[in-house]
């Protein structure tokens, strides 16, 4: 069986099939750099980072490109209120999301283009839009003409007819029709402008990723993703703009795009003060639990955070590595995965087969966690029977959690790297914590078990939890 997406464009599911057999051209829209990256940003990097891994570990050659907007209304707007360069502003805002993705455990992608690096290559490919009539000139500024694409709205459905100026759309009483948008915008005091053949002045925000792509990848790709929300009108107007200007349908085979992010089931935006910053998120949770709870839904599908749905990902983290630490600790030869070959294809095949089916990551976390569950029952039956069983289905599932964690970018530290990071968020230094559990020991040695559960029960207070085990007391942070 071969792999599965569904396209935005066609909305239905089709065979993947790239332009050119075994390599893969991608392109997913990144952020615009004025702010912290919040979780909406995280759900798409996080899905398209699965997939890029995924296309890889089925042996593809991926290209892929994850751009930068760094000059953008937003930013200007920003940086004139901090006093800074609008460069200055987004270099920092670069910097940080990049922290953030690295944090999230994002592979970086192939290339990751900034639209001021791309600033010859709008200005060619607006020319272009001019010469074929698809673009006039307003004083400076440039406008793509929308009526003069016939099917306009083809990738959002939207009836050109119906549809009014907004979102991102300059309202312009000079334009031939209020849906015309800008392709490049005079010159304003107080923002980064750039020559060209209509005189000084900046990109707008659509053609940015038309030229990137153009420039870094090719006139047609294989891949384009993104959020919902850029749908219309970003990438319908990617799209009436590459075409008219290339040339050349369709200008992306497959259209991709993620869930929202909703916060207690209500759209994330600045306008409720709900936003969710990354770096927020992990002063309290592990990466990888993140990671899990923004795979925990189909990436089509919306996603929703609680103050419980963390806390969830969490346990369900600590489970997997409680499950792996016994497994090193009971069965040491079950990580030798030499004893996985003659059952881990019929193992496999389940995870391929959701893999397969449109990235569906979801499905294979359920596997996965299928597979926690029947480790543990062959340790506690082994256990129960006093005898030592189990050893190839322990080592399979093992080997499966390995390759899954290939793509997935989960399940990948040891036990003990996961409960480093983990403990790292104590409220108290981990040399106070382990002196009171020594006093703890202490106190139980002598049967002063009062005295052993306030200190438990101390340590709980601070979100310390103590487990007792033949191996002596470990301490977790509560997740």
């Amino acid at each position: 069986m071969g792999i599965k997406v569904y396209n935005s464009l066609t909305r239905k599911k089709e065979d993947f099939v790239p332009a050119t057999e075994g390599h893969v051209l991608m392109y997913v829209c990144g952020p615009t750099v004025y702010a912290l990256s919040h979780i909406g940003h995280a759900r798409s990097a996080v899905s398209f980072d699965v997939i890029y891994k995924y296309l890889k570990y089925k042996g593809l050659k991926v290209k892929y490109a994850r751009n930068y907007t760094d000059v953008d209304d937003k930013i200007i707007k920003r940086a004139n209120e901090e006093g800074v360069p609008a460069n200055e502003l987004a270099e920092r805002y670069i910097k940080t999301f990049d922290e953030d993705m690295e944090a999230l455990g994002v592979e970086v992608p192939d290339l990751r283009p900034k639209a001021t690096e791309t600033i010859k290559k709008i200005i060619e490919v607006t020319g272009t839009l001019i010469k074929k009539d698809y673009a006039y000139v307003l004083n400076g500024d440039v406008y793509y003409s929308v009526r003069l694409k016939k099917d306009y709205g083809k990738l959002s459905g939207k009836n050109i007819d119906e549809l009014e100026s907004g979102a991102r759309v300059d309202v312009d009483e000079r334009k031939k029709d209020p849906l015309d948008f800008a392709l490049w915008k005079a010159s304003k005091p107080n923002e980064p402008s750039w020559d060209s053949p209509w005189g000084k002045g900046r990109p707008g925000w659509h053609i940015e990723c038309s030229a990137m792509c153009m420039e870094w990848l090719g006139d047609a790709i294989d891949i384009h993703g993104g959020g919902k929300d850029l749908i219309f009108p970003h990438h319908e107007n990617e799209i009436a703009q590459s075409e008219a200007a290339t040339g050349k349908t369709p200008y992306v085979k497959y259209w991709l795009h993620n869930g929202f992010v909703n916060i207690e089931l209500e759209k994330m935006s600045k306008s409720l003060g709900n936003i969710l910053n990354i770096r927020d998120v992990l002063k309290d949770h592990t990466s990888e639990a993140v990671r899990l709870f923004l795979l925990s839904s189909h990436y089509r599908s919306p996603i929703d955070y609680t103050k419980d749905s963390l806390k969830e990902a969490e346990a369900a983290m600590e489970r997997f590595y409680k499950t792996a630490q016994r497994i090193g600790s009971e069965y040491p030869d079950a990580l030798k995965i030499d004893f996985c070959v003659p059952c881990i294809e019929d193992r496999f095949q389940p995870i391929f087969e959701a893999m397969d089916d449109d990235f569906n990551a979801a499905e294979v976390i359920g596997i996965i966690f299928k597979e926690v569950n029947k480790a543990n029952k062959i340790m506690d039956e082994a256990k129960a029977s006093g005898k030592s069983t189990g050893l190839i289905d322990l080592s399979c599932i093992m080997f499966v959690f390995k390759e899954a964690g290939k793509f997935l970018g989960l399940f990948t530290k040891t036990p003990e790297q996961y409960y480093r990071d983990k403990n790292s968020r104590a409220l108290m230094p981990p040399e106070e914590i382990e002196g009171l559990i020594n006093e703890r020991n202490d106190a139980r040695k002598n049967k002063d078990f009062k005295r052993a559960d306030a200190i438990r029960n101390g340590l709980l207070q601070k979100g310390i939890v103590l487990e007792d085990t033949p191996r002596g007391t470990t301490w977790s942070v509560k997740g």
